[in-house]
């Protein structure tokens, strides 16, 4: 059985994504985890356009852990993730990046979410943010993991922290959107830390499995 520093060095991970903001949180996430967390850039990847034509999450995620992995040869993570509206049929969904647009900015995204809501009372703007969590291991091996966090659309934008819906998505918990609640609270409660929790399950349990 290898111990955790072994293991350390045998599993470096790379991160298959070019959202520094996800990179970012991930990388907190999994500080206290003994992974050596790799961005692309570190791997010569800096740029690769993957296209994401998956119909789900999980597929999405699958797709760019798949090629990081081909082409570094090394344990490759990657998310996708996105908000799901009840009343909008679960839009934008996999689509939420790009929701206003291609090349939408988060202000953009936030903004048509706002006006497709407009009048709708908050009992009804139920919502959750949902990631999928891929792991391509080296042998070939996959493990897809999921993580949800429920909460509703406000009426405006509050706080500064985060990233995308972050200002307008309110856990009803604290009465505070992901924005407010700052990047140390969020981490440790939203969709993309469950879903990593599940993967750091999964990697003890190969760790000590060996």
């Amino acid at each position: 059985m290898k111990s955790r520093e072994e293991f350390k060095t045998v599993y470096q991970a790379v991160i298959a994504t070019g959202n520094k903001h996800k990179l970012e949180e991930i990388g907190v996430i999994l500080k206290d985890f003994q992974l050596e967390v790799l961005s692309m850039k570190d791997v010569g990847l800096d740029g690769l356009e993957i296209i994401e034509d998956g119909n789900t999450f999980e597929e999405n995620a699958l797709i760019k852990a798949k090629t990081v992995m081909e082409k570094t040869g090394k344990l490759a993570l990657a998310d996708d993730s996105g908000l799901e509206v009840d009343i909008l049929n679960n839009q934008p969904g996999i689509y939420s990046a790009r929701f206003a647009g291609e090349h939408a900015t988060d202000k953009e995204n936030n903004d048509k979410l706002l006006k497709l809501l407009k009048d709708i009372p908050l009992e009804k703007r139920r919502a959750r943010f949902v990631c999928a969590m891929a792991a391509v291991f080296p042998n070939g091996d996959i493990v897809v993991l999921r993580g949800e966090c429920s909460g509703v659309i406000g009426f405006e934008p509050k706080g500064t922290s985060g990233f995308g819906y972050d200002p307008l998505f309110i856990i009803e918990e604290y009465g505070k959107t992901f924005a407010e609640l700052g990047e140390e609270r969020k981490n440790k409660i939203s969709h993309r830390a469950i879903a990593l929790e599940k993967l750091k399950e999964e990697l003890k349990t190969r760790l000590e499995g060996e």
